[in-house]
């Protein structure tokens, strides 16, 4: 009699830059079965002039993406992958220091020179292998020590995105490989966080959590929350958090030398390695070696993306006009083509806003 192939089920949320959606995976040996069982905007807050992710209403999502999973019959395991760069400070009783802010947020303007003046930017890039934007964690970072250091005496762990999800699900406090890779603060070689970066820069080397490889068990929902939702413990694993990783380890490549293209509101394009690329070739052509599933490399160039659809809807929204990515797709089709070029790279498309207005001008 033929053995009956086991069951597994599991729950992966995936937040990326605009919106948000939990897939439910059901395996059958190799077969998988993926269902889109809950999805969400991900709208940012700006308050006071600074621009905040709004990360317990992304909570309250991944807490309705789990009674949603109880309802089709449950899972063993939930994992998680985020944007990249951005983090949350948790102090020594365990609170979240206020909201994380966007990356899009205006506080990183000049800090990539400050941080060039302590160290210089080949060496930099010869230890990360990142790519220099503003929006990286290190120039977020500088931003705080220098407009506002007091964060620092309060912080005990700075979490990254999906690390402070795990936090909130599990109170375990740990840094997932990837998404530690993302931060300028990673040696892209050793896997570790860099002391001499993080030394060099001033920032307390106690802030940050030790590193787990991508697939590592955290633990299990946390006794409360099992109270709150009804829930029997379910293990929180820690996937490839940045979901660049998740994307690339998903590539259905069988050829060892390949390229990808990974659309969203950033655009990603690039090739898996065994080990990153540092030398001064990729250095003058600003490519980023990020950390993936199995500590392969993923070598690859950040492109600016859909953003510009992303927010341009938002702003039309804001007005009244409630154009869905279909209608915009087919006004463009009608649009007379080449009537002015813009350079989609430029920084003044960077911050949220009126992008319309910004293209016009």
């Amino acid at each position: 009699m033929q053995e009956e192939k086991q069951e597994t089920r599991v729950l992966a949320i995936d937040f990326g830059a605009s919106s948000g959606r939990a897939m439910l995976g059901i395996s059958h040996g190799f077969d998988i079965e993926l269902k889109e069982i809950h999805r969400f905007s991900n709208d940012p807050v700006i308050v006071n002039g600074t621009m905040y992710w709004d990360v317990l209403r992304l909570f309250h999502e991944i807490k309705q993406s789990l009674l949603k999973a109880k309802k089709e019959g449950g899972v063993e395991s939930i994992a998680i992958d985020t944007w990249g760069v951005d983090f949350g400070f948790i102090n020594k009783n365990g609170t979240l220091i206020g909201n994380p802010v966007h990356y899009r947020d205006k506080r990183t303007a000049g800090m990539m020179e400050k941080v060039f003046d302590v160290v210089e930017a080949d060496r930099l890039y010869h230890i990360t292998g990142n790519q220099f934007m503003e929006i990286n964690t290190a120039f977020q970072l500088m931003a705080v020590k220098e407009k506002n250091e007091d964060v620092f005496r309060q912080a005990e762990k700075l979490l990254l995105m999906p690390d402070l999800f795990h936090y909130f699900l599990t109170g375990k406090i740990t840094a997932e490989a990837s998404m530690a890779s993302t931060t300028q603060l990673f040696d892209a070689e050793k896997k570790t966080w860099s002391g001499e970066v993080i030394e060099a820069l001033g920032f307390p080397e106690s802030l940050f959590p030790d590193i787990v490889k991508s697939g590592t068990v955290i633990g299990e929902l946390s006794r409360e929350l099992c109270e709150e939702l009804d829930l029997e413990p379910i293990k929180v694993i820690a996937t490839a958090g940045h979901d660049t990783q998740s994307a690339m380890a998903a590539v259905p490549a069988l050829e060892k030398d390949f390229l990808f293209l990974s659309s969203g509101t950033w655009s990603l394009m690039g090739t898996e390695l065994d080990h990153p690329i540092l030398d001064n070739s990729a250095f003058k052509r600003n490519l980023t070696n990020e950390t993936g599933y199995g500590n392969k490399t993923s070598f690859l160039k950040n492109i600016i993306g859909l953003w510009m659809i992303q927010e341009s809807r938002r702003q039309w929204i804001r007005e009244g006009k409630e154009y869905s990515f279909s209608e915009l797709e087919k006004m463009a089709e009608k649009a007379k083509p080449f009537r002015c070029i813009i350079d989609p790279d430029d920084p003044i498309f960077v911050p949220a806003g009126n992008i319309p207005k910004r293209i016009r001008k």
